[in-house]
């Protein structure tokens, strides 16, 4: 199976300035992302990025790095320049690892390519986990996903789905989704989304051409506009936990503090 990755990666952060060079024991975190995938069995591992420091980063670490306009809208936009510009056939597979998951372990990264193309109908194929914690399902920065029985992508959200009718009654009644957590959930039906992905290119170059849809603007979930256009998406469980990526200095001691205990 040949399959490329490619790493978008962004400077600017909101709430974590500077996110992609700060330091996890040595190295600058998106060239612990790049050394996790380049441990996989993809024919090459691209970081894509708009700074000119991140790309001497990655260049002093022996990786490869690709230079891109800095006017694209997401990491999607980002990733279709580097496969447009090193020529990738249409029907070559494309992994998008996120650039601020310095922990995911290689075996998603073969997983989620291996399901793409084992479904050559599937425009993307992407990961998920089964959870029990309430706390996790109304958490707005926890994606959820819906699957279909044929392990299709029915619905994204930040919202708490599927909603247990009864059992979230009170919340109806207070308005008040805190009265919820710490019920306990049972495995296997709510679902995280993991958020990476793999692509055929033809797929790819479709979806970032296609305008933002509406549940998309909703939901701020880029992934909706594929459902919009009517664009199959797998989703299957990871092989493998994996380690929630980094948004805050909270989650970054949380990584540094893994790699100095490994």
């Amino acid at each position: 199976m040949k399959f490329h990755v490619v790493i978008p990666a962004r400077f600017a952060s909101q709430r974590l300035p500077g996110k992609p060079l700060a330091d996890i024991a040595g190295y600058p975190m998106i060239v612990r992302v790049a050394q996790q995938a380049q441990k996989s069995s993809a024919a090459s591992v691209v970081v894509a990025t708009d700074d000119q420091r991140i790309i001497e980063a990655v260049a002093a670490a022996g990786l490869n790095a690709v230079l891109t306009r800095d006017d694209h809208a997401s990491g999607s936009d980002r990733v279709m320049e580097v496969a447009q510009r090193l020529g990738w056939a249409d029907d070559d597979i494309l992994v998008n690892v996120q650039g601020d998951e310095p922990l995911i372990p290689v075996s998603v990264i073969e997983q989620v390519a291996r399901l793409l193309q084992r479904q050559p109908d599937l425009a993307c194929a992407t990961l998920c986990e089964s959870f029990t914690d309430s706390g996790l399902l109304f958490n707005p920065n926890v994606v959820k996903v819906v699957r279909d029985a044929g392990h299709r992508a029915l619905y994204f959200s930040r919202a708490p789905i599927p909603w247990r009718r009864l059992d979230f009654a009170d919340v109806l009644r207070a308005g008040n989704p805190t009265r919820a957590v710490g019920t306990p959930l049972e495995p296997g039906i709510w679902l995280r989304h993991i958020g990476v992905y793999a692509f055929r290119i033809a797929a790819l170059r479709r979806f970032v051409s296609l305008p933002a849809g509406t549940l998309e603007t909703l939901e701020s979930l880029e992934q909706l506009r594929m459902l919009e256009a009517g664009m199959a998406i797998g989703v299957e469980e990871a092989e493998e936990p994996v380690p929630g990526g980094v948004d805050t200095p909270e989650d970054l001691a949380r990584v540094r503090g893994r790699f100095v205990s490994s």
